[in-house]
């Protein structure tokens, strides 16, 4: 998922990465070039799911960090041997 909007400098990647993890989901998310947050998450279609639903959230019920504009989701193929949820 690609998430663009105030998400750089304001904890959104921490947020992100705690939401992940009770989500049980494995992966990243990084700041790009460009001002966006890439995520990039595995797990459960549903907790998945969920992660872009508290991603999109309007107003944050989980008091989400910034503001997101718009959400952007790349469907890709699951890789082997990935742990943890990190922030790059």
């Amino acid at each position: 998922m690609f998430v663009r909007g105030r998400v750089q400098g304001v904890g959104f990647r921490w947020w992100t990465r705690a939401r992940a993890l009770e989500l049980g989901l494995v992966g990243h998310a990084r700041n790009t070039a460009d001002g966006r947050v890439e995520v990039v998450a595995q797990g459960s279609v549903a907790a998945v799911e969920r992660l872009e639903a508290l991603l999109r959230e309007d107003p944050s019920t989980t008091r989400r960090p910034g503001r997101v504009e718009t959400v952007v989701v790349q469907q890709g193929v699951p890789r082997d041997g990935t742990s943890g949820f990190v922030e790059r």
